[in-house]
């Protein structure tokens, strides 16, 4: 769960990072290098969450592509919520439909132990 929890923050981070800038005032005004280096810095908080959980999910047994695989399930979720309430644009039936084999894909690698685990390697 605190792999979970520090992998839904620090993807809220990036996703203001990278699309912040589309909507938000704060961006308003100010030139490409500006708005880069302000994005860098939403990131390096990103980053500063990234990192940890990565650690501890992987101390915790998961394997480097359930780590990968939940982050990317995350990142969709905390974007289509972004995306939502920030950019004001509607989740269409398409998006819905490939947001779910994503979460597909988050069973399958999540469900089943990897074959060199299962081999007791």
């Amino acid at each position: 769960m605190k792999t979970i929890l520090l992998l839904v923050a620090s993807n809220i981070f990036m996703t203001l990072a990278w699309y912040g800038q589309l909507k938000l005032k704060i961006f308003e005004g100010k030139s490409l290098w500006i708005v880069i280096l302000m994005s860098w810095g939403i990131a390096f908080f990103e980053y500063c969450l990234m990192v940890p959980a990565n650690r501890h999910g992987y101390a915790s047994g998961l394997t480097g592509y359930q780590l990968k695989i939940l982050q990317e399930v995350i990142t969709l979720a905390v974007f289509v919520v972004f995306a939502w309430l920030v950019l004001g644009e509607k989740l269409a039936w398409n998006y819905a439909v490939s947001f779910g084999f994503i979460l597909a894909a988050v069973y399958f690698a999540t469900a089943f132990k990897p074959a060199a685990a299962a081999a007791g390697h």
